[in-house]
């Protein structure tokens, strides 16, 4: 990107119905999780229809869901959205262990991260799903 020229950040969705996880995966990731990624906004978000709101009017390029989260945990929300949005941007899903994997592969996740998170990790795989998005300049 030469001087002078804007590019519209990221738009990434976090949801959990605990603030403390939330704010784990915004301060793992940063506002630029890597040097040749457009600047990342965090929309934080606490429940299923606010979730379901935010996805539907569209403009989020990743979902981060919390797989824990109660009363609506974020697999089930990650297969309602691959189920009714067409174009899903993707969607990572926060598991409760390594072994719960397979429970996000169900609900059609593009990736899981077990918790308690690894910021590595986490920013490793958010980077590579949010290349995806990204026009190649």
């Amino acid at each position: 990107m030469q001087s002078g020229e804007s590019t519209p950040p990221l738009k990434v969705l976090v949801y959990s119905d605990n603030v403390n996880t939330r704010q784990q995966v915004i301060l793992a990731l940063g506002r630029r999780p890597y040097p040749d990624l457009p600047e990342v906004v965090y929309v934080e978000v606490a429940t299923e229809p606010v979730v379901i709101a935010n996805m539907d009017v569209g403009g989020i390029d990743l979902a981060i869901l919390d797989g824990e989260a109660a009363p609506a945990g974020g697999m089930g929300i990650c297969k309602q959205l691959k189920d009714e949005i067409f174009g899903c941007p993707p969607i990572l899903v926060l598991t409760g262990r390594p072994e719960d994997a397979w429970l996000a592969t169900w609900s059609r996740a593009d990736a899981a991260v077990p918790q308690p998170i690894d910021p590595l990790v986490l920013a490793d795989v958010v980077i590579g799903l949010l290349h995806s998005r990204v026009p190649a300049t």
